[in-house]
């Protein structure tokens, strides 16, 4: 009963710890300082008396006006997080120490801020697991689970070795899926960009030589010398559309199950990008379920928790549909035949594993095998992508340039 209230009263009191700068001495007289995360600045001086520090000063730091400062925390934070932690646990270092000490190294203040919170949630009688479930952000269902399981069978370091190895696979498969998307979108706004340069700048000064020809230009210069006209005086309606547009599909997407499903669906299909974001898929798929498996998750619960983590709609919805098959007696790999969606390899390889006991390993083959297809698919599509920019940036100015300089030609012929 007293470690139920305890534990109420800590995770009641997190949210209300404060940033405390403090200047002290140590046991040799050595002038010392930094700062400290409590909820007052008796507890902050406690707390550094306990660490042979002499506080003579603790001053409560202001919070910035635009909110906590620092950089966000990514993915590969919580990586080597995990990894550092499960390296302190193979050491014999006691769980609250292994965390405050990762805190106490960060340079990152808010991840320092958050694992500080996890900290004070042990102490008061929290698990791990349960003290990283108040960060659903950092750690999500499966990495919350995973850990579960380890603390459940008592191999919590090798649960979080495991975990660490699997973020940066992931991350790195992210990494790779963010830099197809991002080449293509790239290309397109510059081309936009240099447009809109020459439109706005370019082409007002050949119009005003234009007018002193006293005659008609061809229909392609008038045409460009309108669309001039018009961005001059229509920029800010023209950025505010792109921007505006570019807003609202995003929170189309965020607010729209519908719509995002429709989007996934065309972006699968698209030439070269659909079939990296195919594998991709696939690849996710195949290791988050091979790790939870081998965490010793039941396969019911795992397909549960891999049905968030393909990183597309339909995937998703497919990998429901798998697990509802499963969860009334089907085989794994018959229920994912149904779905005409993973690759035969991937169905052969999950009928071997179910065969065999050792489904973990296959799922992991699988897995290594499509995220090196998506190395190989990105690293072509990067190829194939820069002679096209110089064709399209190339063509696009050139036929400006055509397009002006037709008159000047057009005059020479009548000179001549």
């Amino acid at each position: 009963m007293a470690t139920a209230t305890a534990r109420t009263a800590s995770r009641a009191n997190v949210s209300t710890l404060q940033t405390f700068a403090w200047t002290g001495t140590d046991k040799r007289g050595h002038k010392l300082k930094g700062e400290e995360l409590g909820r007052n600045a008796n507890l902050v001086k406690a707390h550094l008396r306990k660490q042979g520090i002499n506080a003579t000063k603790v001053i409560q730091k202001k919070g910035s006006i635009f909110g906590k400062a620092g950089k966000t925390i990514t993915g590969q934070d919580i990586a080597i997080f995990s990894r550092m932690l499960a390296t302190m646990i193979q050491a014999g270092v006691p769980l609250v120490q292994s965390v405050e000490m990762i805190a106490g190294g960060s340079k990152n203040p808010r991840l320092k801020d958050m694992l500080t919170a996890i900290k004070v949630e042990i102490e008061g009688g929290s698990s791990l697991s349960e003290a990283l479930g108040k960060h659903p952000v950092q750690f999500d269902e499966l990495f919350v689970n995973l850990v579960r399981a380890g603390e459940s069978a008592g191999v919590l370091d090798i649960v979080l070795d495991t975990i660490a190895s699997y973020k940066e696979n992931t991350e790195a498969l992210k990494g790779k899926i963010k830099k197809a998307l991002f080449y293509p979108a790239a290309v397109i706004a510059v081309a936009m960009l240099v447009s809109a340069i020459l439109l706005i700048y370019v082409v007002p000064q050949f119009e005003s030589l234009f007018k002193g020809f006293g005659a008609d230009l061809p229909a392609f210069t008038q045409m460009i010398v309108n669309a001039s006209r018009f961005m001059v005086a229509y920029w800010w309606l023209v950025f505010g559309i792109v921007i505006g547009s570019g807003l609202a599909f995003v929170q189309a997407i965020k607010r729209s199950r519908n719509f995002a499903r429709l989007i996934d669906r065309i972006m699968l299909r698209l030439p070269v990008i659909g079939q990296i974001l195919h594998q991709s898929a696939v690849a996710r798929f195949a290791r988050t379920l091979a790790i939870t498996f081998k965490a010793g998750v039941p396969l019911v619960e795992a397909l549960e928790t891999v049905s968030g983590a393909t990183g597309n709609i339909i995937y998703d919805e497919a990998v429901a549909r798998v697990k509802d098959d499963v969860s009334v007696g089907h085989q794994l790999n018959l229920a994912m035949r149904q779905q005409n969606l993973f690759p035969v390899m991937v169905v052969q390889m999950t009928a071997i594993g179910e065969e065999s006991g050792s489904l973990d390993t296959m799922l992991l083959k699988c897995a290594q095998f499509y995220e090196q297809e998506v190395n190989n698919a990105v690293d072509a599509l990067s190829s194939l992508l820069e002679p096209f920019i110089m064709v399209l940036i190339g063509g696009l100015v050139g036929s400006m340039v055509i397009g002006l300089y037709l008159p000047i030609f057009k005059l020479a012929a009548v000179v001549g």
